[in-house]
């Protein structure tokens, strides 16, 4: 059985050989929020690599019957979890849900779709973490339904403070697959990033607000 570091570098190593996570200092990404940075991940990628998806579906599971043994729905976030909820609840054999970002605006403006008895512990599965808001935002509208909200897993963090003070306010337990920091020891151990850019995207992660300006 592999560790849960050897699970972090291997979901990293599939991330970067599937170009789900890119990396560039020197042409930052800028994000929907208008953030700049030096790293944008797509985990929808994921879905197109059977190797890959069956070794996330497996990890996801993992954690779960470990940390919520006691889980009985199964929630993704969308859209960019919800294929990915949809393998684990199918793997644990638990019912599955989605959260939208917001109400339909038609029909009966639904922002949970599927059935969600009240009371029932519910375990968070998302895509990304950056800032934790929207994942946030998913926890809110399932407790707001009555829902036993248990904890989250995500496939990777941006490990940014932020993102750790709103899972702390939220009182939400959040676990990742893997990370920002062993994402670029795994690049630099396979070549596709210098040691003299790890201090670069170090800086992004501690300040990523600042680290953008000056730069358009």
């Amino acid at each position: 059985m592999e560790s849960n570091l050897q699970v972090a570098e291997k979901v990293a190593s599939y991330l970067l050989k599937i170009n789900a996570v890119k990396l560039n200092a020197a042409e930052p990404f800028t994000w929907a929020s208008g953030l700049k940075s030096p790293i944008y991940c797509d985990n929808r990628r994921i879905l197109s690599f059977p190797e890959v998806r069956n070794f996330i579906k497996s990890a996801l599971s993992d954690l779960v019957r470990t940390l919520y043994p006691k889980a009985e729905v199964v929630a993704g976030v969308a859209t960019g979890a919800i294929a990915h909820g949809v393998l684990v609840a199918q793997d644990l054999d638990l019912p599955f849900i989605y959260v939208r970002s917001s109400g339909k605006q038609h029909g009966l403006g639904n922002q949970i779709e599927g059935v969600l008895p009240q009371g029932k512990k519910v375990v968070v599965i998302e895509d990304l973490v950056s800032t934790g808001k929207s994942s946030l935002s998913a926890v809110d509208a399932l407790v707001d339904a009555g829902a036993d909200v248990l904890g989250m897993i995500a496939i990777f963090s941006y490990g940014l403070d932020q993102a750790q003070r709103n899972m702390e306010l939220a009182k939400c337990k959040l676990d990742t697959l893997t990370n920002y920091n062993i994402l670029l020891k795994q690049a630099i151990n396979e070549g596709l990033l210098h040691h003299s850019n790890k201090a670069t995207l170090e800086r992004w992660r501690e300040n990523p607000q600042e680290w953008g300006k000056g730069l358009d």
